[in-house]
């Protein structure tokens, strides 16, 4: 239980719960990356799981990855760990829930949208605020247009805006809004997957989600050629990675 992330069985083995652990950001550096991808990997082939859970320690889901781990020289590395974890979560075997409070961005948003539901307490804050440091952020963009359709998606990618639980249930972006949002992902767990056969949701989920695993990954290789030749070749994404570490306005120059 201890560690960036506590995990632990329930439910007779059931229901796998994933907490981010270190609050109050819960930055998914390399650290908690490793520890999600390794507890669902350790996990996926309990025979009796029907679903899995993740929520946080303290009043926040993620203020998203570590942006130290963004900079020139580390970012290929934080993408290659990051997007792993993203299709170990996208390709999981049973239904994986997400339960959200507090602000719930960047790569703490795209953990929780690779997977199949999200309820979001009233207080959330959603979004993926990527291009306000001058970069963008490569599984949102090949995953938000698959749960919101284009128009919104890029609605989101483009003004880097955050919304709340009410907006984000009206544009799809969110599942269901609760007060207590992990007692509500417990209870649809509780309804409709608990009473599965869970050979035979395998299947289910497997057949569902195959081919979209299989397109995820050839986009997010794309994406990431984009980000690393592309991007980080220009002087405006140091600038505003930069201008955030050190607290002070990015001073743009366009190229």
């Amino acid at each position: 239980m201890s560690g960036p992330v506590k995990t632990w069985l329930e439910r007779d083995g059931r229901l796998l719960r994933l907490r981010l652990a270190r609050p109050k950001a819960n930055v998914l550096d390399a650290a908690m990356t490793a520890a999600l991808d390794e507890a669902l990997a350790r996990h996926a082939d309990t025979p009796a799981l029907t679903g899995i859970l993740i929520d946080h320690d303290g009043p926040h889901f993620s203020f998203g990855a570590s942006v130290e781990e963004h900079l020139p020289g580390r970012c290929a590395a934080m993408l290659k760990g990051f997007h792993a974890l993203i299709l170990r979560v996208f390709g999981a075997p049973v239904p994986v829930l997400a339960a959200v409070r507090g602000q719930c961005l960047g790569g703490g948003l795209e953990v929780a949208l690779a997977g199949s539901r999200i309820f979001a307490g009233r207080d959330a804050r959603l979004g993926q605020p990527e291009i306000a440091l001058g970069v963008f952020a490569p599984a949102a963009t090949a995953l938000l247009p698959l749960r919101l359709g284009r128009a919104r998606a890029d609605d989101l990618l483009f003004s880097g805006r955050t919304v709340g639980a009410d907006e984000a249930i009206a544009l799809g972006l969110v599942d269901a809004v609760a007060d207590d949002p992990e007692a509500a992902a417990v209870a649809w767990f509780d309804q409709h997957l608990a009473p599965r056969s869970a050979s035979s949701l395998r299947f289910a989920v497997r057949a569902a989600r195959a081919e979209a695993a299989a397109g995820l990954a050839a986009r997010l290789a794309e994406l990431e050629r984009l980000y690393l030749d592309g991007l980080m070749a220009t002087r405006d994404a140091a600038e505003g990675l930069e201008a955030f570490l050190a607290k002070r306005p990015a001073r743009w120059e366009h190229r």
